[in-house]
């Protein structure tokens, strides 16, 4: 029995090196650096082969379309710690952020299955069946991934994946500089130092993996989230008005201040904290992750400060806001049907019609993104001129066109 066992599992080994150096003898002639990329990685090294996960059914260059993608249960076999981990966490749920979006359904096929544009980052999310038959259909048969997103296949390399600059591709640009912000300030300019050699390997030096995915931790979430508003709302009075009046301009409470069916999918999203525990949670550990360089003390006063800007920044939203609001209620602007209340819609992001909305959607989503952002990530200069400065001419600007509006209306 025992000899036999032996006799199936030398058999076994051999079937499966023979199909992996045939797999390896075709694609180091049709796609090279494919092969390169796999020597390199440590699943060559423990005998993890193409057919782990690409199956078996590809064994001609006639039936390609048989190979099956990888998603991010093909990697639970061997990583089932790291895959729940993420399923808990932002990047999990980032094509359904990107789906719950408005605008999403007004972009060009080639911007969205296509991969051209937010798709091409928030594939990262996990998808459904149904999901991934529509990217097919439409042409793209690589939106499957969500690992390969930071560890890039075929090398899948855990040491890429913990440089900053692996985050690069996706926060960055318009609504979420991150990489900007974060490679500028002086967190990300000692850790790139410390990169090249100038500053010592000990060198204290966080990378985006520091804070936010502490100890390998694939759980990825802030306390603000990407929208910057809570629940349960602040006690000052005018801050809580404003985040209202953001929040009715979000699609998530109506006219009156009760809740509507969008805050479903905010919730689904997960694009912000909905409890005082949830917020919480989140702030304590990024305390605790500071205070390894810093004071507790200190890293609770550089919060407070990122606090009291989105603060102020929410007042100036808030008042550009009522501005619009105001034009349609008055019959000046002329509401957009999709609209469901007299509010500008802040999620229709570049489909707004005219140019004042047009403006107060940078306004929101360029400008009080950085101002929050930077003061987050310790980058002055995008705190005040790439945030506050810019939605004070914001402001400016949209009273100008609202006056000029008015004036032309009598």
């Amino acid at each position: 029995m025992k000899k036999m066992f032996l006799f199936l599992l030398i058999l076994f080994i051999g079937v499966y090196t023979l199909q992996a150096q045939n797999c390896i003898e075709c694609h180091s002639k049709t796609s090279p650096q494919i092969v390169v990329d796999w020597e390199l990685s440590e699943h060559s090294k423990n005998d993890v082969g193409c057919a782990d996960c690409h199956g078996e059914e590809h064994t001609t260059a006639e039936d390609f379309a048989k190979a099956e993608l990888p998603n991010h249960e093909t990697c639970s076999s061997c990583h089932d710690t790291q895959v729940q981990q993420f399923l808990k966490g932002k990047h999990a749920l980032a094509w359904a952020a990107y789906k719950a979006m408005p605008t999403t359904h007004a972009l060009p096929v080639q911007l969205t299955e296509g991969m051209k544009g937010c798709g091409g980052c928030h594939k990262i999310g996990i998808k459904s069946e149904e999901d991934l038959k529509m990217i097919k259909e439409h042409g793209s048969g690589y939106g499957n991934g969500s690992c390969d997103a930071c560890h890039t296949r075929h090398t899948f390399s855990k040491k890429e994946a913990q440089q900053p600059q692996a985050c690069q591709t996706c926060h960055m640009g318009f609504d979420h500089p991150q990489w900007e912000m974060y490679s500028s300030s002086k967190h990300g300019v000692r850790a790139l130092l410390k990169q090249n050699g100038i500053l010592p390997e000990s060198t204290p030096a966080p990378t985006c993996q520091t804070c936010h995915m502490s100890e390998g931790n694939h759980e990825v979430r802030t306390a603000w989230g990407f929208l910057a508003v809570k629940l349960p709302l602040p006690e000052d009075p005018q801050w809580k008005a404003d985040q209202i009046t953001i929040l009715q301009a979000l699609g998530v409470l109506d006219p009156e201040g009760n809740p509507t069916a969008r805050l479903d999918v905010i919730k689904a999203a997960d694009v912000a904290r909905l409890t005082q525990e949830a917020f919480d949670t989140e702030r304590n550990k990024m305390i605790d992750i500071c205070a390894d360089c810093h004071s507790k003390s200190f890293a609770i006063a550089e919060m407070k400060k990122g606090d009291d800007l989105i603060r102020e920044v929410d007042h100036l939203l808030a008042e550009a806001i009522h501005i619009i609001a105001d034009l349609y209620k008055d019959g000046i602007l002329e509401k957009p049907e999709s609209y469901a209340y007299n509010f500008p819609d802040l999620l229709t992001f570049h489909d707004a019609p005219t140019v004042i909305e047009q403006t107060l959607f940078e306004m929101h989503l360029k400008h009080r993104m950085r101002a929050f952002q930077g003061a987050f990530h310790m980058n002055p200069d995008y705190s005040l001129w790439y945030g506050w400065s810019e939605m004070i001419r914001d402001l400016a600007e949209i009273k100008h066109m609202a006056a000029d509006m008015r004036s032309k209306a009598h």
